[in-house]
């Protein structure tokens, strides 16, 4: 993003007048009851922007000093996670449905079909449309569905030791693949993902929502099946 976060957190950029952080709260299905954000660079902009309440949930925070991963991320969390719990990336926007469908599943990760596979991690399925391998960003990726950083995952996460993706991180989707082996983690395919990486991706979301400025608790963008089809990154 440039200069735009050389002391902003990106989560707090805006997208038609609200915050990404801002899109993602209102689209998370009204199973979700408890928030934890795991925070780092300038993270008390985010905590003293949204205080420990918003819209009726419950907000906590948890600081990641080092920057381990996202798996480290998760293990940040551990001890405040009970049964099982929705992981989103912060800079990202979703579809309340989609949300809604994946946390049906016990254990769930979902993908969007793209043009660009070869920016993202891709996801290769079993026969039943279960996790079978996730290959990190490739030249020449096997298929166009990329992981949108959507996981539906409960305590049994924690068995496993994080897989290390470099010599000081350790990966979320990594360590998910390497629980393929003895669980079955459905993957489901979204509807709606705009990620935020670049300004580019900004002008598109804005684009996308149509400058959509949330008022209150019951705001959710809504796309026909029309919209979905031209959905393309």
């Amino acid at each position: 993003m440039g200069r735009a976060t050389d002391d902003w957190p990106k989560p707090m950029l805006r997208v038609g007048g609200s915050t990404i952080l801002e899109h993602i709260l209102a689209n998370l299905p009204n199973e979700i009851d408890k928030i934890i954000f795991v925070v780092g660079y300038r993270g008390d902009i985010i905590k003293n922007y949204f205080g420990t309440e918003h819209q009726g949930r419950e907000l906590t925070y948890v600081w990641q000093y080092h920057l381990d991963g996202s798996a480290g991320a998760i293990s940040r969390a551990k001890k405040l996670l009970k049964g099982k719990f929705l992981v989103l990336n912060g800079d990202d926007l979703y579809y309340h449905d989609d949300l809604k469908r994946a946390i049906s599943y016990e254990f769930c990760l979902m993908v969007k079909e793209t043009e660009n596979p070869e920016r993202f991690g891709v996801i290769e399925l079993d026969e039943k449309g279960y996790l079978k391998k996730i290959i990190e960003k490739s030249d020449n990726p096997p298929s166009n569905l990329v992981n949108i950083g959507v996981y539906v995952l409960n305590k049994k996460f924690f068995d496993y030791e994080p897989v290390a993706i470099s010599a000081k991180e350790y990966g979320l989707p990594q360590t998910i693949a390497l629980m393929a082996a003895d669980h079955e983690i459905k993957v489901e395919i979204a509807n709606f993902w705009q990620p935020c990486n670049t300004p580019q991706d900004l002008k598109d979301a804005e684009n996308m929502l149509g400058f959509t400025e949330i008022k209150d608790a019951n705001y959710s963008f809504d796309f026909s099946p029309d919209e979905q089809k031209k959905t393309k990154f």
